[in-house]
């Protein structure tokens, strides 16, 4: 579990402290989910996610991650709920450790069908908690409509676009700290 810092923020619930309760329910719901990611997203999917990261973080220092999990690994789900998973996510990935703490992650969980967006420390202050919220309901908008890929190559856009407004559009495209390609987990 990530303990919280200055380094992280998840931005799609209240700045109050998140605790996690315990729930067996849950764990029984995440334990039973049948491995999907690789059933809602083929590889022409990932590819079209891929092409959409390349994009999105074109023009600006700004990494964007994308991480696809089907359900939180049953050793966990008892005692970590979906912002923890995040989090957790965001430290053991490295979206954190950018040069100029510009990484954004977005999380999918298809088991819960939730979406969360947690961006690093250099972000924060300059974007408005609406418009995340607002690219996290267009997401799962589209996702209960089946549009899976869509939906996630759209809400990768929308988060390059807010990168694009924050940061200077004059930066010469660094290194691409983190890979493009989405991680499907479970």
């Amino acid at each position: 579990m990530v303990t919280t810092t200055e380094t992280t923020n998840i931005i799609t619930q209240p700045k109050t402290e998140h605790l996690a309760q315990p729930s067996f329910k849950r764990w029984l719901k995440h334990f039973l989910f049948m491995p999907a990611t690789k059933r809602y997203f083929n590889q022409q999917d990932q590819q079209a996610i891929t092409n959409a990261v390349e994009q999105a973080e074109h023009g600006h220092v700004g990494e964007i991650q994308v991480v696809i999990e089907g359900h939180i690994p049953c050793s966990q789900a008892y005692r970590q709920d979906v912002k923890l998973r995040a989090r957790e996510l965001f430290a053991e990935l490295g979206v954190w450790d950018t040069e100029f703490n510009s990484g954004v992650l977005l999380y999918i969980n298809l088991c819960e069908k939730s979406v969360e967006i947690v961006i690093d420390r250099g972000i924060k202050h300059g974007t408005q908690q609406v418009l995340w919220d607002k690219i996290c309901q267009q997401l799962l908008n589209q996702m209960r409509e089946q549009q899976y890929r869509e939906a996630v190559v759209e809400a990768v856009l929308a988060i390059g676009e807010v990168l694009n407004q924050f940061y200077d559009q004059k930066v010469v495209d660094l290194d691409d700290e983190l890979g493009n390609a989405p991680i499907l987990l479970g």
